[in-house]
């Protein structure tokens, strides 16, 4: 019997722990650590943040759904891997010190024949002086917890509209480094929707802030999108959607500091400005969770198995070269780290070779410019591939038999730009690769008849039925593995 370990139940750690209980569960012993007792749909998290949905709309119990299936749950966080194992244990072996209430502080070595790290990111607040909920200025929405508090900052910002007051809502990154634009982009939208049904959009001046080059390049060095019969790029596909919303924009911006109602900031050009604000959800610069490493003698070897960011290296190409010589083949096919072949890292929890987008340096040094996006459907894509792959190798496979290259899949992306029945809007996107290939798509990098965009009510009920339909199926209930990923 081989046992598989999994840090982490977000989308990927609970879409490999799925189909791995489905396939060898009760051959093979599956532990699934996470330090979160709830598993979070965080796509529909902008929708608790303008009040559109409760916590309980995009939230459910884990230890309640893995009490159906042969994973054995345990709410903890992970601390140190020694993948060697160590002077008492010839096994490799996690340690983790448990969340739940019962067990707090609590700490266990964990044995492993497999691991796969799918922890997801650290919220990076503190990279930014003032950023985030907890000890900053500005809001976030990056779990329901943040999202709640969001949603109640906005109603006051809009009561005080309705009382007569002129008030600036801005929106967007809060790092010169930060990926995850497309949260940010939707909620903007809401914010926007939900000011107009409030009857108060006049009285307020919304802001995007982003770190992008240009509007629409969400980390993905910008796309081509067919639509309606005709080619355009995603920047002219962008700011046609906040003209006509009325929303204003900064972009290649770095935010170095966060005071009360005042945003401070650095532009490529190395110019520093200033933005006031009376509402700001700016997304954080995401890391590794920090875990470390430690060889058979107790030595730290986490700056052989993770990159400099905290995420865990796998087999991709990680030889420094200038923009130019980028190649999708940097990419990893089958997330599984060189040096120790039992660990695997899927989601945001890999390392990638570099960024997508071209890489930017204002002239004080400052880097400004996204990191590659990793999370929604690709993270569940790499993540069942990864499963496969465990599944075979503790079968008998020798080394990895299902690849997921993200310059070899495609992505969707439904974008929501305001949530009502009847009125409601969504931007919808396909591309294909997500990492551009020029070498097989020299024009545009990407497949033009599969990166597509459309905007309309149709997108929001798609994404409304996407919503349902990714949470029945993540409560495992009947028929869930026929369902797309």
């Amino acid at each position: 019997m081989s046992r598989i370990v999994i840090l982490g139940a977000g989308i990927s750690g609970h879409t490999a722990a799925r189909y791995l209980d489905k396939w060898i569960g009760k051959k093979h012993e599956i532990i699934v650590v996470s330090p979160n007792a709830k598993w979070n749909w965080i796509p529909s998290n902008i929708w608790v943040g303008v009040g559109q949905m409760t916590e309980e709309d995009v939230t459910f119990d884990l230890a309640e759904v893995y009490k159906k299936t042969n994973v054995d749950f345990r709410q903890a966080k992970a601390i140190s891997i020694n993948p060697e194992g160590s002077a008492d244990s010839e096994k490799p072996f996690i340690t983790v010190e448990y969340t739940l209430e019962s067990r707090a502080g609590e700490q266990e070595n964990i044995e492993y024949d497999y691991m796969i790290n799918a922890t997801g990111p650290k919220l990076n607040f503190g990279a930014t002086e003032g950023l985030g909920p907890d000890h900053g200025h500005t809001v976030s929405v990056c779990t329901a917890g943040h999202a709640l508090e969001a949603n109640e900052k906005l109603q006051a910002t809009i009561d005080r509209m309705k009382a007569g007051e002129h008030c600036t809502v801005v929106i967007g990154t809060g790092h010169g480094m930060c990926t995850c634009q497309g949260a940010a982009f939707e909620y903007i939208y809401n914010v926007d929707h939900v000011l107009r049904e409030a009857g108060v959009r006049d009285m307020a001046r919304i802001v995007w802030i982003s770190n992008e080059y240009e509007l629409g390049d969400f980390g993905m060095g910008g796309v081509h999108i067919k639509r309606g019969g005709y080619v355009t790029n995603g920047k002219t596909f962008a700011e046609s959607l906040m003209v006509e919303r009325g929303i204003e924009w900064i972009t290649r911006a770095h935010v170095k500091k966060v005071e009360a109602g005042l945003i401070h900031y650095e532009t490529l050009d190395g110019e520093f400005h200033e933005q006031e604000f009376d509402f700001s959800m700016l997304i954080p610069p995401f890391a590794g969770v920090g875990l470390k490493a430690f060889d058979k003698a107790g030595e730290d070897i986490t700056a052989n198995i993770f990159a400099p960011n905290g995420f865990l290296k796998v087999d991709a190409d990680y030889t420094p070269r200038p923009f130019a010589e980028w190649s999708a083949k940097d990419w990893p096919r089958n997330y599984q780290n060189p040096t120790y072949k039992n660990m695997f890292a899927v989601g945001i929890a890999f390392a990638p070779p570099h960024p997508i987008s071209k890489p930017m340096q204002s002239p004080n040094g400052t880097a400004i410019n996204p990191t590659p996006p990793r999370t929604g459907m690709p993270s569940a894509t790499m993540a069942k591939a990864v499963a496969q792959s465990i599944r075979d190798m503790v079968n008998g496979a020798k080394e990895p038999t299902h690849s997921a290259s993200m310059a070899e899949m495609g992505a969707a992306c439904v974008a929501s730009t305001g949530s009502h029945v009847f009125k409601g809007t969504a931007a919808t996107m396909t591309v294909f690769p997500v990492v551009p290939d020029f070498e097989k798509y020299p024009d545009t990098g990407r497949d033009i008849e599969l990166t597509t965009g459309e905007i309309g009510l149709a997108g929001h009920w798609m994404k409304y039925i996407l919503h349902h339909t990714f949470i029945y199926q993540a409560k495992l209930k009947p028929g869930w593995s026929v369902l797309p990923d």
